[in-house]
């Protein structure tokens, strides 16, 4: 039972929501599953994701001595599976270490694929945004160095046939295109556009 003045301090401190996951054919597997294997550090380390706890009342729970789960706790924070959460003190005015899970939910997964998959669709998105803008660029500078030649032949349309007052569909977009809003970042933008269709209409596709 916690003393009076950790009930009347409270623990405002919650466990983490972070998930995390462990491939069992990774080299973190085997650390995690041997710090498991004890039933007794197993049984206090479920424990925890019922309620936060001090070492005593962790070995209050488990019925064993405080000793005990100090070690218990000291493996299970050296792979990651337990992490201080908060600080109490106890009637006496000692300072105690209020522990929680580190992870929730912790998931063990039975290959590469699953854990991989993540990374490599950002690795796939990074990839496709780089080229995509390597690419406009290149329409860029293609774009200015076409409308220098054109806007030098006499009778051309270009953005002093707007500025005059033309009127023309052609030379409206002419303007917009070079002028308003350049096309390499109107062909970045379009490709973004058509990306994020093709990924939605998959991922739709993927679902059914």
């Amino acid at each position: 039972m916690a003393s009076p003045i950790e009930r009347l301090r409270g623990r405002t401190a919650r466990p983490a929501t972070e998930s995390r996951v462990i491939d069992l054919a990774g080299e973190e597997s085997e650390d995690v599953l041997d710090a498991l294997a004890t039933g007794t550090r197993r049984q206090l380390y479920l424990s925890l994701f019922d309620s936060t706890a001090t070492t005593s009342e962790l070995a209050e729970r488990v019925d064993t001595s405080v000793q005990n789960v100090h070690h218990h706790v000291s493996v299970l924070r050296d792979v990651g599976l337990v992490r201080p959460v908060d600080t109490v003190y106890s009637e006496k005015g000692n300072e105690m270490t209020v522990y929680g899970p580190a992870s929730d939910p912790l998931v063990l997964v039975g290959g590469h694929r699953h854990m991989d998959s993540d990374d490599v669709s950002l690795a796939d998105l990074v990839a496709g945004v780089g080229l995509l803008a390597l690419a406009s660029v290149v329409v860029q500078w293609a774009a200015e160095r076409l409308w220098t030649q054109v806007s030098t032949v006499p009778g051309a349309v270009g953005t002093a046939s707007y500025a005059d007052g033309g009127s023309s569909l052609v030379a409206t977009i002419a303007w917009f295109v070079f002028e308003v809003v350049e096309p390499g970042v109107l062909f970045f933008v379009a490709g973004l556009l058509v990306a994020v269709l093709v990924s939605l209409a998959s991922g739709g596709d993927r679902t059914r």
